[in-house]
């Protein structure tokens, strides 16, 4: 708990207002043990989403407004209606509601866990976007096939190295099949250390004009498959790509190497980029405008 009101006070949305923001989230603690079902969270002015206690992929919005405020509010700034956004490990939907409730953008949502993309599927409902998201009950690797994923490990459900793991199968295949014909602008990879397989069934996707944006979670996780997060670095510069940080009140990249710990943003065509983050309307969310 502590770790988590030290997070909720740093936020740069709910450390705004700590006191208020640190007891809405003994509230939560409270009402959502006591409630025990599911309810309706107003997670932006045009957008819901469906949270409990203990779904790790929702409540850290609920404490915080965005949870991964940077890469959450370049989606937000950075989008458009006419825009394909892509998830890639989807999870309950929370980038994929942002892309398509807030902004309007169409996207593709992915996410190979069945009961979690049964939650997925819920919140596209409750913001009536099933006209917007094309949503895959799949995984995401190299080549078509089928591999065996952990399934109660909520945001940490991962491909199983280990044939005596529990888990589900599930069928995969390449981003280089799931988007041909299509034009992203942005996408989105969070697969728990399976991010090089995901790029290596991706080499048509990333030499497309139309794909400016990419927010990958490299934080070493890839180990458990003998895989180098800096190789997916390389092969991302490779491919016209620079390593930025957001700056969200100040509408600018700042390029940095990329991040060992979180997610990092990606970004190409610098000039484009730049002028669609200055012209993006603000957006508030718990009373912080950005």
């Amino acid at each position: 708990m502590l770790k988590t009101i030290k997070y909720i006070t740093q936020h740069p949305i709910s450390g705004a207002k700590p006191i208020r923001n640190i007891w809405g989230f003994i509230r939560w603690q409270i009402t959502s043990r006591l409630r025990k079902v599911p309810v309706v969270y107003q997670f932006t002015s045009k957008s819901k989403l469906w949270v409990w206690n203990g779904l790790t992929g929702a409540t850290g919005n609920v404490y915080c407004g965005l949870h991964e405020f940077e890469d959450m509010a370049f989606l937000l700034h950075f989008l458009r209606e006419d825009d394909l956004f892509v998830d890639v490990g989807a999870n309950i939907g929370s980038y994929t509601v942002l892309a398509s409730a807030h902004v309007g953008a169409r996207t593709v949502s992915i996410e190979p866990v069945p009961q979690t993309f049964g939650y997925l599927l819920k919140n596209i409902d409750l913001n009536n976007i099933a006209g917007k998201v094309s949503a895959l009950n799949a995984g995401v690797g190299s080549t078509k096939g089928r591999l065996k994923f952990t399934n109660l490990l909520d945001t940490g459900n991962h491909v199983v190295v280990d044939d005596a793991a529990d888990g589900v199968f599930v069928d995969i295949n390449s981003l280089d099949d799931i988007l041909k014909d299509k034009n992203p602008t942005m996408l989105k990879i969070d697969v728990e250390g399976f991010e090089a397989e995901v790029l290596k069934g991706s080499a048509d996707v990333l030499k497309q004009e139309s794909l400016k944006a990419i927010v990958i979670e490299l934080n070493g996780s890839g180990n458990r498959y003998g895989f180098n997060d800096d190789g997916i670095h390389l092969e991302l510069l490779k491919n016209g790509f620079k390593s930025v940080k957001y700056l969200p009140f100040e509408r600018c990249v700042v390029e940095i190497p990329h991040n060992k710990e979180h997610n990092t943003l990606y970004i190409r065509n610098d000039r484009f980029v730049r002028a669609r983050l200055m012209d993006s309307p603000k957006t508030t969310i718990k009373g912080v405008s950005f």
